[in-house]
């Protein structure tokens, strides 16, 4: 059981900490907030999933129930982190802009936080963090642990 949970945590460790260091770099000073970001570049949330996915299916088999219910998990998240929270994204953004346009009304700019806009992975964001978890995984496994 030991696997099915330290590899997935692993791959998150390693995608968050790659993205806290890229964010670090690129704006030349290092956030707490960028621990647990949401997007940007390695995905963690494909990472875990994929390292979940293919630890149960390296030692479950690809014909067993427990990968089934793993890849379709794993499906689910990807869409999520591609397609929903982009479009959330969007809604932020044009949210934002109509808070903003009111200027009259200072009630607005007060009472409301400014949204999220880029809470959303591209493809190749998630391509790069499902590597992660895929080499976790396969790493772990080859290695025994």
């Amino acid at each position: 059981m030991l696997p099915y949970l330290i590899y997935p945590i692993i791959a998150f460790a390693l995608a968050q900490g790659t993205k806290v260091f890229l964010k670090s770099t690129r704006k030349k000073r290092f956030h707490w907030r960028d621990v647990f970001a949401y997007s940007d570049m390695p995905s963690g949330h494909t990472a875990t999933v994929t390292a979940l996915t293919t630890i149960v299916g390296l030692r479950e088999g690809l014909f067993s129930s427990e990968f089934a219910l793993a890849f379709v998990f794993m499906a689910i998240v990807i869409t999520d982190a591609i397609g929903l929270r982009n479009y959330l994204g969007q809604h932020g953004k044009t949210l934002n802009v109509l808070v903003k346009d009111l200027k009259e009304d200072d009630f607005l700019d007060n009472s409301y936080p400014k949204q999220l806009e880029h809470i959303g992975h591209t493809p190749i964001q998630v391509i790069i963090g499902g590597i992660i978890g895929i080499v976790v995984s396969l790493i772990g496994w080859s290695l025994g642990l």
